[in-house]
């Protein structure tokens, strides 16, 4: 049976499969909630055993369960594995008030369909079933393909690190395979190829035992929020580099051939500014805005408060002052290394007349997929059948932890075979997600089988 035709025949079933798990309100953020989960992640392990897992069951965590499924085609150890990924927890829907349709009801408007979870993840883990629906009916699946979905990926996934390291045996593969990242656009199809990691600390600097009339003591007491300020300010140069010492160790070049695909991507500067209300970029000398926020690593105050702050004016020199302030990083950067680095440095470059404290916050690891390897490779191959054109390799400047958790616990690298568009609407007032680009989806997850199989 040729793809297109099972799809299109099909179709029918699959909106209303894929409508049984947005009914079941799977939001791992609130504790009223807590029984949807289990509810959803029973109706998962249905619809893995229907598409053509040997088996499916839902195993503990130390959180919310996860649901495990495999199909053994051969259990030889030359015989490739892939390990799919999805999570099927979703994020609340509120406000209520801005949604068009029930986010709880699936809904059909203009070729897309509205409802929370409609993309983000259930849309896409959707798709990557029914292309192993599709190739386990035609019997051309050549590989063992295992799943693995968790419910706690809209918050921080806290449970799967644990589960990892505990069924590391389970779990072992030759790939990874996650549909949870987007492409550039329908017409400019894109496969993920890095995510940047992220360190974040608090930072408290304290002056004077309590705050003082800035008339009295205001030039003969340093100020704890002027003393930040100067402190942060210092902490690039003036070619947007990060002057900490060791910062760039890590850090490695962007491949020519990256370089060039990334400069192929449809992006109006003018465009970009207008949106953002900027007059003019920044940032690090050398580099182009789309390599900036996704090959480069950079630094940001989040947030800075101290002092008085109310209505009216006050003349004090406050006693303490605070900032928020995070890093995000690129692959082979350890954010662990990163973290303690940034913290030695600020405190070195501290006056005698403050004392700083540095608080690490949070963090987690970069991620780069070579573009060499065979699954990317199967992958492009997939994307291209489907769209009818070789997709971008494309980074990101965002941050999914769990894709370094795999490779560090696992040792695996993963393809981040995504189909979201942006006006999808993740974690928004009328989430959606285009049916052509669902049926394309499926078509480019079978082609990766087919070619994986045949490697």
């Amino acid at each position: 049976m040729e793809i297109k035709s099972f799809i299109d025949d099909n179709m029918p079933r699959f909106i209303s499969e894929w409508a049984s798990l947005i009914s079941i309100p799977s939001v791992s953020c609130q504790a009223e909630h807590k029984a949807d989960m289990q509810r959803c992640a029973e109706r998962w392990c249905e619809l893995l055993v229907a598409a053509g897992a040997d088996k499916a069951e839902i195993m503990p965590s130390e959180g919310n369960p996860m649901v495990y499924a495999e199909y053994c085609y051969d259990p030889s150890p030359s015989t490739k594995t892939v390990l799919v990924y999805a999570h099927y927890d979703v994020m609340p829907v509120e406000p209520l008030s801005e949604w068009r349709t029930d986010p709880w009801h699936a809904q059909i408007v203009d070729g897309r369909l509205y409802a929370r979870g409609a993309d983000d993840d259930k849309g896409q883990a959707m798709i990557q079933v029914k292309a192993f629906e599709y190739m386990r009916l035609t019997r051309q699946l050549r590989c063992n393909v295992k799943f693995i979905f968790e419910g706690e990926e809209e918050i921080g996934s806290p449970s799967l690190n644990a589960f990892l390291h505990q069924h590391r045996d389970l779990l072992k593969s030759d790939i990874i395979l996650v549909s949870d990242t987007s492409m550039i656009g329908k017409e400019t199809p894109s496969i993920t190829t890095g995510l940047r990691g992220l360190a974040y600390w608090q930072i408290e600097v304290t002056g004077p035992n309590r705050d003082l009339h800035s008339g009295h003591f205001g030039g003969a007491v340093a100020n704890p929020l002027n003393v930040l300020c100067k402190m942060l300010a210092s902490v690039t140069d003036e070619n947007g580099r990060i002057v900490v010492p060791g910062f760039y160790d890590d850090v490695l070049p962007i491949p020519e051939k990256e370089r060039q695909m990334i400069a192929q991507i449809p992006f109006s500067l003018e465009q970009y500014k207008k949106a953002i209300g900027v007059d003019e970029v920044s940032g690090e000398t050398g580099y182009s805005t789309l390599e900036r926020n996704s090959c480069r690593p950079s630094f940001d105050i989040c947030g800075m408060w101290g002092g008085y702050t109310g209505e009216g004016s006050k003349t004090v020199l406050p006693s303490k002052a605070y900032a928020k302030i995070s890093c995000r990083l690129v692959a082979n950067q350890d954010h662990e290394k990163i973290s303690k680095t940034f913290a030695d440095y600020l405190l070195s470059i501290a006056p005698r007349s403050v004392k700083v404290k540095v608080t690490p916050m949070h963090g987690g690891q970069g991620y780069v997929c070579p573009i060499d390897l065979p699954e990317y490779k199967a992958a492009e191959a997939g994307f291209a059948k489907a769209f009818g054109k070789l997709p971008l390799a494309a980074r990101r400047g965002g941050s999914i932890p769990i894709i370094a958790d795999f490779e560090q616990v696992l040792g695996v690298k993963t393809i981040l075979m995504g189909f979201g568009l942006e006006q999808n609407a993740i974690h928004s007032p009328n989430e959606s997600f285009d049916l052509d680009v669902f049926k394309k989806g499926i078509e480019a997850v079978a082609e990766f089988y087919r070619i994986l199989s045949t490697c």
